[in-house]
């Protein structure tokens, strides 16, 4: 239960021209000083079976700024190469705790450019913040208020593919607390024509924020096809398509905040089934409708925003029949294909598919509490398999 919640508070910005030349070259020395600390770890493990651990690499940053070659680390802020160095020990921890797999190198183009301030190298004043090297407060719009008295420990600076600039600030938040428990427990089956069907039999349509734009996103894409690598009208043409992307995300995440924050609210217990959604996209047929529900989006939203208001989210065995079962007599079908919406039991019992799914989703999350039955979340433990798990026995012949 979150009794002490730090959130960040993202807001865009529009830099000066001055400004925004400064945090590109952060993001480049950000970025170099990332890669060359990685392949320095990499080689000493490689050749002398050695760790090198972060003061190793701090101690490696203040030699590559005495270098003629590397002699523009100095130009910018000290902190945020210090603090890619501190992302780096992070990433090793993670992997040598087999929650990762092993860092990779930042790419000019695809990695995230991000730069991160602490106390030390920011001044956040009467709503005014300005970053170490800068001589005047960032042009941030406040979108929201930050919580009364607060005081951001970390700043992030960042820029997205579309060309938008954005600070977020890591603070604690003394509004988020535990919300009263009111005992409501509610099973929810994730679809595509559906995008949520609740146990209740509310069932919530599927936005489709990716179909909306998928016009203009494909005459966006044509026309960066045709254009020259490496030109000035290329760069333009994939600034473009990366605003399309950018209008659907933030439609999509928008969404998705309203539906978890409510479901958060109102039911103490949620019981999601425990999907591999990596796995499921390798279907040709439906990765753009699955991609574009953002059912793994969804259940982190969910997680992070029930550990801070003092809820339980349970999480299905995947392998558990829960359309195949009827939810009235216990009965499983053989087979069900997809196409399959509505369906009638031995017993007699008419049910529609994706409701009697969230039926079965809710029992089984409720055994969990009484019992303790091994269904839960798989993401530390991928080899755990549920006391839920069930498989179609076979005809005798």
């Amino acid at each position: 239960m979150a009794t002490h919640v730090k959130r960040a508070y993202r807001y865009r910005f529009y830099p000066t021209d001055a400004q925004a030349v400064e945090l590109s070259r952060t993001f480049g020395c950000v970025r170099k000083v990332y890669n060359m600390a990685l392949a320095a770890r990499t080689e000493a493990w490689v050749t002398r079976q050695e760790r090198v651990n972060y003061n190793a690499t701090s101690a490696m940053l203040t030699a590559w700024k005495k270098t003629e070659e590397l002699a523009y680390l100095n130009e910018v802020s000290s902190v945020p190469l210090q603090q890619a160095l501190r992302h780096l020990q992070t990433a090793f921890t993670h992997f040598f705790g087999k929650r990762a797999k092993y860092p990779r190198f930042k790419s000019r183009k695809k990695s995230r450019r991000s730069a991160e301030y602490t106390t030390s190298a920011f001044r956040f004043r009467d709503g005014a913040l300005t970053l170490a090297k800068m001589t005047e407060p960032l042009a941030v719009v406040w979108s929201r208020p930050l919580p009364e008295g607060a005081k951001p420990s970390t700043v992030t600076v960042s820029q997205d593919a579309a060309g938008r600039w954005f600070v977020s600030l890591l603070c604690g938040d003394p509004g988020v607390k535990p919300l009263p428990e009111n005992g409501n427990a509610v099973g929810i089956d994730v679809g595509l024509e559906h995008l949520l069907t609740l146990s209740t039999g509310e069932k919530i349509t599927n936005p489709r924020h990716e179909r909306r734009d998928r016009a203009a996103l494909a005459k966006a894409q044509r026309r960066l096809a045709k254009k020259e690598k490496g030109s000035a009208n290329r760069a333009r043409a994939r600034l473009k398509v990366a605003k399309v992307h950018a209008r659907i995300a933030d439609r999509r995440r928008d969404t998705l905040h309203k539906l978890t924050t409510r479901l958060v609210r109102e039911s103490q217990t949620i019981v999601i089934e425990d999907l591999t959604v990596r796995n499921m996209v390798k279907n040709r047929k439906l990765a753009r409708a699955i991609s574009d529900a953002a059912w793994r989006e969804f259940r982190s939203m969910l997680e992070y925003k029930a550990r801070w208001y003092g809820r339980e989210v349970i999480a299905v065995d995947r392998w558990f029949p829960s359309s195949r079962l009827c939810s009235a007599c216990g009965t499983l079908q053989e087979a069900m294909p997809l196409n399959v919406r509505t369906w009638t039991c031995d017993c007699g019992t008419t049910h529609d598919r994706d409701v009697n799914a969230a039926h079965n989703l809710l029992a089984a999350g409720l055994a969990v509490t009484v019992c303790g039955a091994g269904v839960g979340p798989q993401r530390s433990t991928p080899d755990r398999r549920s006391a839920t798990k069930q498989k179609p026995s076979r005809r005798e012949p």
